[in-house]
Order: C-alpha cells, then structure tokens, then sequence
C-alpha cells in the first residue's frame, strides 16, 4: 500500500469549503438515470447475476459518451457529461439509450423505469467487499437499506451552483429553492406506489424508504445563512459507512464520525481521498458536490420520460425569471415543511404519501410547471420537448395525478376484474 499523506482536520475543512459551492453562472446540466434491468419476456422472473455481469461486459464495449455503471440490485445507470445546454444534454444521452437498450434485448433484457422494483424483494448482485460492508453498515439500521441499494431507481438533476453574489440565481437562493421544490418535484414525479406486486400507501415508496435510513446522512442539513459552514458541519459530523483497511478489506464501523475518524486517527489515519469516498456515501435530497444534486425525483417510465422532470428541473432553476417565479412559489412551503430537515418533515412526508392530491402541493407544482413551460423556449428546448412537458402537465399535473396514480389504477382494475370472474365462476 502507498504511504498515506497525512491531513489535518483544518485542511480537510478548507478542502470541502472549496468544493461543496463551486459558484459562477449557472450554465451546466447534467442528468443521472437509474433503470431496473428485468428479463425481457417475463418482468416478473428475476434476472440471474451471471446474466447482468454478461450485459455489463457488453455494454461497456458500447462507443457511450455517458458514464455506465451497475447499482447493487443490477439498477443501470448512465451518467450524462456536464453539458452547456439542455438540448445538448438531452440528446448525448438519447443517442447513449439507442445503442443500450437493443443491446439489451439482444441479450433478452429490458429496462423499466419505476422508482422501487415493484415486481421483487431487494436482492444484492454485486458482491465487491465495498458493498458488503454497506449492507452490513445499513443492516444495523432494519431492511431499508438494502432496498436503497437493490430495489430503488430514480432521475437525478445536476445544475450548477449558482453566483456568489446574493440573488435569484445566487447559490444560497438555490440551496433553500432545492429543498423547497424537491418536494414538489418528488410528488410530481412519483412513480413507485408498490412493492412486490401490492399498494404501499405511498405514491412514492422510494422516497419513504430514503427516508427510513441512517438520519446523519441521509437528511438535509439544518438550515442556517452559510450553506458551506453547514455542509462542511454535516459532512464530518456524519458518521462513516465503511474504511478500506490495508489489505484491501472494508470494514463498518459503529459509532464513528469522520470528525472522530481524523481525531483519533484509529484504525489508522484518514486521508482526503477517504473524505471524498465518504461524501459519496451520504444520501441528502440536494447534494452539493461542486453542483447541486437533486436527489428525489423517481425514475420514469418510457424511453424518453426522464426527459420531463430534467427539462423542467433546468427550466426552473437555469432560466432567471422562472427561478425567481419558482422561488415566490415554493417559499409558503416552508411554513409546511416546519423546522425538521427533507425528507422527514411535513412537506416531504405529504408529497411521498398523497403527492399532488395534497392541496398546497399541487397548487405549487401547476405554477411550477406553468413557469418552467414559459422558460423552455428561452433556453432554447426543441418543440418535442416543450410538448412533451406540456402533455405530462396535462395529463398529470393540471388533474391532480402523478404517474404513481396510472399503476395503482391498473391494479385495481386487474384485481377488479379478477374478482368479477371469480363471481362469474
């Protein structure tokens, strides 16, 4: 093994002051999209490993511009590049999807987009030790984590920070306008209203099991004027999912903060690539990594419906007019939302329950939604774009009704008829 710099606990503070808020224009976006992978024929069979590790070597041959990995249930993921537009986002990564999805079905596999596998228990097909000391980290927490890791998909925004300078896109507005909207955006979006084949009683399930792991990482921080000393706060003061010992092992601490970790420098001193590796391990709605992550919203249906919750996502906080509508908007919510962090305050627990059948949520997503529909041709959205927002808007936002509400509506239908037979019998 190397020789492992030594760092001080100051230096670790100054190094996540300067990389939590990278601050200028915002004039980058990028997307991250999580698909279940499923047998092809049969959704409801579940995929064998040796299968997904074969796709995952032919896939990775593929001439991608987006980043490919595999989540620990087998979840596909493509990581868009940074782009300088929406246009240009969107089409880098629907040029990645037709190439990925018929090498999928040449190998008999499919991609569904919902937020929690609505068909199969968790079940773990990554076996890296890194991955086992996770499991065995969120085990000491009940189940949820390992349907976090194995059973879970979502669409993740990334936008940029924002000015410095105080303002409607300055990074402090933003900061405050993600924890706000993100409640919108998950009741909008929510689309994983069942688990192995029955009603949950949430629209989105996902988000409620986010909501049941390791509270010090996985809710915001508190609230306060200075977003970086808060990150930075939240950051050290969280405690450590797992350490890679000398010999390549992952060990699960209990108990031990990294702020603990650097002090004590038991099992051994930490490095700043040990405080990279553990910021990826925290799991807040909005994650400031440079840009903002936005971390809520449910993956989607169809090959092109993650592309709705990004173009309104970069409407809402790219273009300045619809950012300061949406600030104005949003803003009430606070009240709601009370003094307890997303996503275990009111706000947050009424968007993954009732989404946008409670009032005060859609009454914000369908100025939300207006707003962003007005902003799309000023950054320039193709019409096929701007249709498609508008025809979510009316299908589900304008009618109180997420994608959530269409699967829950087909189930009842088929036990509806399942019934009607059994009685005709």
């Amino acid at each position: 093994m190397p020789v492992r710099p030594a760092v001080t606990e100051a230096e670790l503070e100054a190094h996540l002051r300067g990389i939590c808020f990278k601050t200028g224009p915002p004039r980058r976006i990028g997307v991250e999209i999580e698909w279940l992978v499923h047998d092809a024929r049969n959704p409801r069979c579940p995929v064998e490993p040796a299968r997904l590790h074969s796709a995952a070597t032919a896939l990775r041959a593929l001439p991608l511009t987006s980043l490919l990995t595999f989540e620990p249930g087998g979840q596909l993921e493509l990581s868009s590049r940074p782009a300088t537009s929406l246009t240009d986002c969107i089409e880098a990564v629907t040029t990645d999807l037709a190439l990925v999805r018929p090498a999928m079905l040449a190998m008999g596999l499919g991609l569904a987009g919902h937020g929690h596998n609505p068909w199969h228990p968790p079940r773990r097909v990554l076996t890296d030790p890194r991955y086992n000391a996770m499991e065995a980290y969120f085990d000491r927490w009940g189940s949820a984590g390992r349907s976090m890791m194995c059973a879970t998909a979502s669409v993740q925004v990334c936008v940029d920070a924002g000015y410095e300078e105080p303002g409607p896109l300055g990074y402090g507005r933003r900061w405050l306008l993600a924890h706000l909207l993100g409640a919108v955006l998950a009741a909008a979006f929510a689309n994983s209203p069942t688990s192995e084949g029955c009603p949950t009683g949430y629209r989105t399930t996902r988000q409620v099991i986010w909501s049941q792991l390791d509270p010090g990482r996985t809710l915001a921080p508190p609230p306060g004027p200075d977003p970086r000393t808060a990150w930075v706060r939240y950051v050290l003061d969280a405690p450590v999912m797992c350490i890679r010992a000398e010999d390549g092992r992952w060990d699960a601490p209990e108990g031990l903060t990294f702020r603990e970790w650097i002090r004590t420098g038991v099992p051994r001193p930490p490095t700043q690539e040990d405080l990279d590796y553990h910021v990826t391990t925290l799991f807040p709605p909005v994650r400031p990594r440079g840009h903002l992550e936005l971390r809520m919203i449910d993956a989607q249906s169809g090959d092109s419906g993650w592309i709705v919750p990004l173009a309104v996502t970069a409407a809402l906080f790219d273009d300045p007019e619809a950012t300061e509508r949406a600030y104005r908007i949003v803003k009430p919510l606070a009240e709601t939302a009370g003094a307890r962090p997303a996503p275990r305050n009111p706000l947050w627990r009424h968007a993954a329950r009732g989404a946008l059948t409670d009032p005060e949520l859609h009454t914000a997503a369908v100025a939300c939604f207006a707003a962003a529909q007005e902003a799309l041709p000023r950054l320039g959205a193709s019409p096929e774009v701007r249709a498609a927002v508008a025809e979510f808007t009316e299908r589900y936002v304008a009618r109180g009704r997420c994608p959530a509400d269409d699967h829950l509506d087909a189930l009842y239908a088929a036990e509806g008829d399942l019934i009607v037979g059994k009685e005709s019998q």
